[in-house]
């Protein structure tokens, strides 16, 4: 029975070594014209709320820690990643209309408020994006802000 204990531990050892080899495709692109830190003028709490709580999931550009290195959490980040950017990608920003950007808007706006994003999972490894009552009025007076300026053509 010990043998056959040893046996398993050694193959799961194994086999957390060799899923290593198999890792994601990183999120790394450049920050382009139409990222929204470049084609809107944001106010300085504005863009660092933006890239702590919520750049590394919707934009082409992921800041990754040492543990997204190790399979399987970089499988699991890799998932958020390829959903968050599937829902809204602010790198994308500049070459919106305006009504997907006033869209963007207010989703971003209702999520925050609902407590729904950042998401708690993230939250939890990442402080810096764990947002006060304060910055979440601030973000979502920010975007009902822009979404105006957006309608209106300003």
């Amino acid at each position: 029975m010990r043998r056959i204990f040893q046996l398993l531990i050694l193959l799961f050892i194994l086999a957390l070594v060799v899923i290593q080899f198999f890792q994601p495709e990183k999120n790394k692109g450049e920050i382009d014209s139409n990222h929204i830190l470049k084609s809107e003028q944001l106010p300085e709490e504005i863009s660092s709320l933006l890239s702590n709580a919520c750049l590394d999931c919707h934009s082409n550009q992921t800041n990754y820690l040492w543990y997204h290195q190790v399979a399987p959490v970089s499988w699991f980040i890799n998932g958020h990643i390829t959903e968050g950017k599937s829902e809204l990608n602010l790198s994308d920003w500049g070459s919106w209309d305006p009504i997907d950007k006033i869209t963007a808007l207010d989703d971003m706006a209702t999520e925050v408020k609902k407590g729904k994003m950042p998401l708690q999972s993230y939250v939890l490894i990442h402080r810096k994006a764990k947002l006060s009552e304060e910055q979440k009025a601030s973000l979502t007076a920010w975007a009902e802000s822009l979404s105006e300026k957006v309608l209106t053509g300003e």
